[in-house]
Order: structure tokens, then C-alpha cells, then sequence
């Protein structure tokens, strides 16, 4: 007996799901805070993404085709701004008067050195909160998204791509260490799975 003819949708849904650009060429690391990321207390505020470049051997010449150094900060899937409901009113680089990011990128030997606690920019969201972004890796800050001030959005839409919040290049003896104390996509993910379970058992 003749069968009918799959229809696009059933087709497509049995091809693997491709994967991103940054899925391809990089890594994602991340910074988890202590709570459930959702609350408002404020070490639940501190879940970043880490998006490091990762070796990868070009077919011509086994040359490195990513630069490992490099690690672009944005926020995590868990952090509060991308929680259903949140709505970003504004976003600053403008971290006290005497500092901001945007004077901080500047080129040549002056670039900015970070600590892994120094902070990025601010976040202000409708509902009164306010959320400082750290860099949660100690680099040289390279550069910082503009687009994201003009367009706030960008940062709940595209996390992981155009709502990036800084660039940041670590020291080159210390590019092999600057996962200690991050954990890896599985890891992270097991972290949110108990919290979640955690939060269901006492609500």
C-alpha cells in the first residue's frame, strides 16, 4: 500500500536542529548567582553567559580558526531581565561619575583592565529594579554594544548575539584559567533544573 507523502513540517521536524554561529565557534561558559534566578535578592541578579572562543582547526592549514582569547560577555537564560514580564526601560554604561565604558575602550596599550567583579553597565527595568552587570572575567574590556542603549530589546531578544553586553580579552597567561570558577552549558543547566525543583517543593 502506498504511503502519503511526508508534509514539510513532519519532514523538517526529523532534521537535527542546526546549530547557531556561536554554537559552532565558541564555547559558552557561565557565572551563576546563589538564588533561583528569578527572585529579587541580589545574588540572583549575577547570572552571566561567557561566550569564549574555541579552537577550532581550518581544513587548509590546522591553523586556529576562532580566537580562544576572546570572551564576549551577555547575560544568562536564568538572569531576571529575561524573565517573561520584565521590561527594560534603559541601559548605562555610565557606572559612577567618574566612570564609564564607553570612555573605557579606548585603543592601544590603554585599554581598560577588568576584574572579575568590575561592572559593565546598569540595568533598569520598568518595575523600579536595577541590575549592575559584572564582567565576571578579568581581561582588557575591547569593546562594549551600543546598540543595545538605542535599542534595549536587542538584550531580551538576542542574548547570545546581538544583545551582547561587552567584549573582553584576557591576558594571554591567563586565557588557559579563565574557566575556573565558570561552569559548562551541562553544568549550568543542572543548576537551573534544581532550582527549579527547589522552588516547586516549597511553593
Amino acid at each position: 500500500m502506498a504511503t502519503e507523502p511526508e508534509t514539510p513540517v513532519a519532514a523538517s521536524a526529523k532534521e537535527p536542529a542546526v546549530p547557531s554561529l556561536v554554537d559552532r565557534y565558541f564555547t559558552r561558559w557561565y557565572k551563576a548567582g546563589q538564588g533561583n534566578g528569578i527572585c529579587k535578592d541580589v545574588e540572583n541578579s549575577r547570572e552571566y553567559c561567557v561566550i569564549g572562543g574555541r579552537i577550532i582547526p581550518s581544513n587548509n592549514t590546522g591553523s586556529i580558526f576562532a580566537p580562544r582569547r576572546i570572551c564576549v560577555i551577555t547575560l544568562a537564560g536564568s538572569h531576571p531581565v529575561l524573565q517573561s514580564g520584565k521590561a527594560i526601560k534603559g541601559i548605562s554604561y555610565q557606572i559612577s561619575t567618574n566612570c564609564s565604558r564607553l570612555q573605557n575602550k579606548v585603543s592601544g596599550k590603554f585599554k581598560r583592565f577588568l576584574t572579575e567583579l568590575a561592572p559593565l553597565c546598569k540595568i533598569y527595568c520598568s518595575d523600579g529594579e536595577e541590575y549592575t552587570i559584572s564582567s565576571c572575567v578579568r581581561g582588557r574590556l575591547m569593546e562594549v554594544n551600543e546598540n543595545i542603549l538605542h535599542k534595549p530589546s536587542i538584550l531580551q531578544e538576542k542574548p547570545s548575539s546581538e544583545g551582547y553586553i561587552a567584549v573582553v580579552l584576557p591576558k594571554f597567561e591567563e586565557s588557559k584559567s579563565i574557566t575556573e570558577g565558570l561552569l559548562t552549558q551541562k553544568q549550568y543547566e543542572e543548576v537551573v533544573v534544581k532550582r527549579i525543583s527547589a522552588t516547586t517543593a516549597t511553593s
